[in-house]
């Protein structure tokens, strides 16, 4: 049995093997040799990722190579230490992957994409060196928008691979939801104006297992007539629970608009209220 949101041990022991030799190709007789059933791998990486796990190796090398080509290492041999047995093959796969050819990756961003389940459902998680940059439920409306938007905020390629930074969020959001873990230390690299970025530092200073009002936050930023203008930026945030727009409310009390459901907003405010919110066992 394992908990909706834990990562097995067998995935962790095939994640170090890919992070220790990160040009090697796992074939299904490698993984039997770990005395792992590949189609338990496969399933597995389907269920979290939407992917395979051999689609995850290559997209796991060419994140690699993305970033010994911004360092301007020769292509070619970047090409073959990847473990791909033709630069042609290579280059096709690279803009395949990333929408762009090796040759054009100096001049463009890597931004990490990667799906985390949870107990209120699968999220999707994008990272830059510097930090998160968005943690949103898969189902939100205006996911794909926000996607585009990084892109072209950061002029960079999103692609499905890992980041050291994601490791770290996968852990304090799993504490989050067993309630022990009351404020997030992971590193944010927010995209917004001047003024949302003003709005969600107010967010940030919300303490767990409370809530406030738009009206107090326009206060605190000391605008107390832009009501209506923080409670669009709120709704524009893009980092979800870090970022913990789902603690303001109305001021009558009531949930007001929350862009992954008002029924994940009140399971939020519920977990921070009784301290843990439990997994389900499949």
């Amino acid at each position: 049995m394992e908990r909706n949101g834990e990562t097995p041990e067998y995935i962790h022991k095939l994640l170090q093997h890919l992070e220790d030799n990160p040009n090697i190709k796992l074939k299904d007789f490698d993984i039997r040799n770990f005395g792992i059933e590949p189609i338990k791998v496969r399933r597995w990486f389907l269920k979290n990722h939407g992917i395979t796990f051999h689609m995850y190796q290559r997209m796991y090398r060419i994140n690699e190579a993305f970033k010994k080509c911004k360092e301007g290492k020769n292509i070619t041999h970047i090409a073959y230490d990847s473990g791909f047995e033709s630069l042609s093959g290579f280059n096709e796969t690279f803009k395949k992957i990333t929408g762009i050819t090796p040759k054009m990756s100096k001049e463009k961003q890597l931004i990490n994409l990667t799906r985390l389940a949870t107990p209120l459902g699968t999220m999707i998680a994008c990272a830059s060196e510097k930090g998160i940059c968005l943690l949103e439920f898969s189902d939100r409306k205006m996911l794909e928008r926000e996607l585009q938007l990084i892109s072209k905020r950061f002029n960079a390629s999103i692609v499905p691979s890992e980041n050291s930074l994601f490791k770290q969020l996968r852990q304090q959001l799993d504490s989050y939801f067993e309630g022990t873990l009351k404020e997030f230390t992971v590193p944010l690299d927010w995209i917004g104006s001047d003024f949302q970025k003003e709005v969600w530092k107010v967010l940030l200073q919300i303490p767990y297992g409370k809530t406030s009002t738009y009206a107090i936050q326009a206060k605190r930023i000391g605008k107390p007539s832009s009501v209506r203008a923080v409670a669009n930026a709120n709704g524009m945030n893009m980092i979800s629970i870090l970022v913990p727009c789902h603690r303001v409310i109305g001021s009558d009390g009531s949930l007001t608009g929350y862009g992954g459901g008002l029924w994940r907003k009140k399971k939020l405010l519920e977990l921070e209220a009784k301290g843990s919110l439990q997994l389900k066992l499949f």
